[in-house]
This record gives structure tokens, C-alpha cells and sequence, in this order.
């Protein structure tokens, strides 16, 4: 899952002179492992139909969302979280379902590694739809970022064009991307969404639709005995995931946390790689690596560029 921002805990909202909490990286770190593990999980649970597995990783994730939120926050401050999404709360839960439910759907038509290296890029697809759409100010670098991604995702999605990697693969890939770059515009656009019960809407949604799928394709979404703690470790790492994230991301720049969110896209390949032999095409190695340079030289200028203007600001007195 590529990192969404909680508005309340938006890095990007904070100063700029506000520094690092040693303990930020650490939780940031540990949010993008944890998810880094949701492609091996995946394969390792081995169920035929994907809204099974759909159903099983959402409701677990809804479960412990709703608990996170009532240690938190309590019932009545829980309450008024989802109160207070408003539409803006509801579409970015509707985001998150498509996206959530594509990247399994996605699983059964191309690698881990492909559906990772495509959401590194929200970033800077969400700083490309904010230009489209609401005329927000680029600067060159940015642009010369985003035509990287551009050019590493089309060499990716080249597969599909030689008959090697399902086209309805790539498709789900960008669709994936796609939506979590449209949450991304939508959170930064209205800074009072609260992320985690925005997210737990979109998964009780996910779970929902999952259910019925299931019925109407295979009459149930009963599974092995044993390989149900492996979907509830699935359903967990993604609500844990944010949870760490939203925790730390508030104590550090945005473009630190958005570069230690880049370890999901590497971790995640690596796991399926090393433990399930699933080795990704030539292209989507070429085309991830172009991605991933053009994703990390922007937040690395980024981090240099929030050092100046720490360092060109007046002390405070």
C-alpha cells in the first residue's frame, strides 16, 4: 500500500523549519516493511478466488482499524471521526476500496513487483493530476520527475504489448496508482479528512462488495483452517501499516517519510523474489529502476530544498 497521509498528521502541513523526532523514520520504516509484506502474504495464503482473500484481508483490517480508533481516540471521539469525513472522508474511502481491491484482484494477472514499482509513483502522478485539473503551479523539477515515472511505467506496461504480462495486470497496476493518487489530491485539498476512518469506510466497502462476489461465484468465503492466520496477518499489516505511518509521519519532513516509503517498493519484490522464486520480467526490472531514480532524486532534492529555507529563515526569538 503507498503511504496515504492522515490531513491531521500531514507532514506537509507542517513548518518548515520543524525538525526530525528521532523515533519518525523508525515508525515510517516500520509501516513500509510491514507493507512490503502484503505480496508474499498473498501468495503464501494460496486462496483460488480473490474476493475470498478480499473479504477476509478487509474485514480483518476493518476490525482493527475500528479497535485502533476506540483505544485512541474512545467511543465518543471515534464517533465524531466518522462524522466529520463528510464527502470529501467518503470519497477518499471509495479510492482506497478500488484500490485496495484491485491490488488483489491484480496479484492473479502479474507479479508483485509490477504492482509496486507502478504505485511508487503517486507522488508525483497526484502532483500531475493537481496540475491538470486545478491548475496547481509545477516546478521543472517536479515535471522532470513526473516524465520519468511516465517514461519507467510505459516501459513496464511494454510487456503487455509482447503477449508476457496480462494487459488486465498493468491496467489494475495504474488503476491502483490512480486511486491513491486521487485520495492523495483529495486529502491535500481538504486538510480536515482524518485518513484512519476514511480508510476503514473504504475497507468495510471492500468487504462488503468482496462478500458478495464471492457468493455469487463460489457460494461462500470459507477457507482452510490453516490459512487463516495468514489472511488475518494480511488484513492486519494493512491497518498496523497505517497506523505506524500516520504516527510517524507527523514527526518528520514529508519528503523524509516519503522516502523511507519507497522501502515498500523495494522490500515487496525482494520477499516474493527471495522466498517464492517469482522473478519479474526484464522490462519491469528497467522500467521499476527508472521509476524508483526519477521518485528518489526528487524527495532527495526536496529534503536539500526544505534544508535551505530552514537555513534562510530568520532565528526565531
Amino acid at each position: 500500500m503507498t503511504q496515504s497521509i492522515d490531513p491531521s498528521t500531514d507532514p506537509t502541513h507542517q513548518s518548515a523549519d520543524q525538525d526530525a523526532h528521532p523515533l519518525g523514520p523508525w515508525l515510517v520504516f516500520a509501516s513500509a516493511f510491514i507493507w512490503s509484506l502484503g505480496g508474499i502474504l498473498a501468495r503464501l495464503a494460496e486462496v483460488e478466488n480473490p474476493w475470498t482473500t478480499i473479504f477476509w484481508r478487509a474485514g480483518t483490517a476493518t476490525v482493527f482499524l475500528i479497535a485502533f480508533m476506540l483505544v485512541r481516540d474512545g467511543r465518543a471521539g471515534t464517533t465524531q471521526l466518522f462524522a466529520r469525513m463528510g464527502t470529501p472522508g467518503l470519497a477518499v474511502a471509495l479510492c482506497f476500496a478500488v484500490a485496495s481491491t484491485a491490488f488483489v484482484v491484480a496479484l492473479q494477472f502479474t507479479t508483485v513487483a509490477n504492482i509496486l514499482l507502478m504505485q511508487a509513483g503517486v507522488p508525483l502522478i497526484a502532483a500531475l493530476i493537481s496540475r491538470v485539473l486545478f491548475a496547481e503551479p509545477l516546478r521543472l523539477v517536479t515535471g522532470i520527475a513526473i516524465a520519468g515515472v511516465i517514461a519507467g511505467v510505459a516501459v513496464m506496461v511494454s510487456d503487455s504489448l509482447t503477449g508476457r504480462v496480462s494487459p488486465v495486470g498493468d491496467g489494475l497496476s495504474l488503476l491502483i496508482a490512480f486511486s491513491f493518487a486521487t485520495a492523495t489530491v483529495i486529502t491535500r485539498r481538504k486538510a480536515g479528512i482524518r485518513m484512519t476512518p476514511a480508510v476503514c469506510t473504504g475497507a468495510a466497502a471492500s468487504c462488503v462488495v468482496a462478500l458478495a462476489m464471492s457468493l455469487s461465484t463460489t457460494g461462500g468465503v470459507a477457507v482452510a483452517g490453516w490459512q487463516l492466520p495468514i489472511l488475518g496477518l494480511f488484513g492486519i499489516s494493512l491497518g498496523l501499516g497505517l497506523a505506524l505511518f500516520t504516527q510517524g509521519a507527523r514527526l518528520i519532513p514529508s519528503a523524509f517519510a516519503a522516502l523511507l516509503g519507497t522501502a515498500e517498493t523495494i522490500l515487496g519484490p525482494l520477499w516474493v523474489w527471495l522466498f517464492l522464486a517469482e522473478t519479474p520480467t526484464p522490462r519491469t526490472i528497467v522500467g521499476g529502476v527508472i521509476v524508483l531514480t526519477a521518485i528518489v532524486a526528487y524527495l532527495v532534492w526536496q529534503l536539500a530544498h526544505q534544508r535551505r529555507i530552514r537555513q534562510l529563515a530568520p532565528p526565531a526569538l
